[in-house]
């Protein structure tokens, strides 16, 4: 069963006009950014065919990735590099990777709609919502945004490490990026500090 704008039309009732949804991409891997995006969608404007990113093909994510960006009222992006994840955990990346999309917005929203258990440090409204990308339009808009911004991010290492399969798994721990990683040790953009990661640096470490 696709999302609803349950949540929304609550909000609106409540006399709050900008509702924001907040998602990410990238939590699991083993290698690439961890991509959040906030979306602000204008409630009145049914968009067909939004879902949790999960569950929509290829295809479907890049059409409705551009019906989205048509049909926003704001888009906000944010892109946390490997080395801050290793830096500060993945944990916390992704809730600077979330901050910093909603701050990335053009319009202030009166309410966050966020995917998981995650608050985030602004003064604004949030809700936190499990499996919210299954359960609110605008969760599930910002899960379409993130997965195909960072799915052409990982298309793009492909061509710098194409030992690695990025351009398929996207950095997930597939059997054959794990076989690539014994083979040729890791590259500038594995997530050292994920378990059995750092064991791959070192003398095959591929990259500057």
């Amino acid at each position: 069963m696709p999302p609803d704008n349950k949540y929304e039309l609550e909000a609106r009732k409540a006399g709050i006009k900008l509702i924001a949804g907040i998602d990410e991409a990238g939590r699991g891997p083993l290698a690439g950014p961890v991509v959040a995006a906030a979306v602000i969608l204008d409630i009145d404007a049914n968009i067909e065919g939004i879902n949790d990113s999960k569950l929509l093909s290829s295809k479907q994510r890049e059409k409705l990735f551009s019906k989205i960006h048509q049909n926003a009222l704001s888009i906000g992006l944010s892109i946390v590099e490997p080395e801050t994840i290793d830096r500060i955990n993945i944990l916390q990346a992704t809730r600077l990777a979330m901050t910093k999309a909603v701050t990335n917005l053009t319009l202030k929203p009166g309410l966050l709609l966020i995917d998981g258990t995650i608050t985030l440090d602004l003064n604004t409204r949030q809700i936190p919502i499990i499996k919210g990308d299954k359960l609110s339009v605008s969760i599930s808009a910002a899960s379409i945004i993130a997965k195909v911004t960072r799915d052409d991010i990982m298309k793009s290492f492909h061509k710098m490490y194409p030992e690695y399969g990025f351009y398929k798994n996207k950095g997930y721990g597939t059997k054959e990026h794990i076989t690539a990683l014994k083979k040729h040790g890791s590259c500038q953009i594995h997530r050292k500090s994920f378990a059995g990661i750092g064991e791959y640096y070192g003398e095959n470490f591929v990259g500057g």
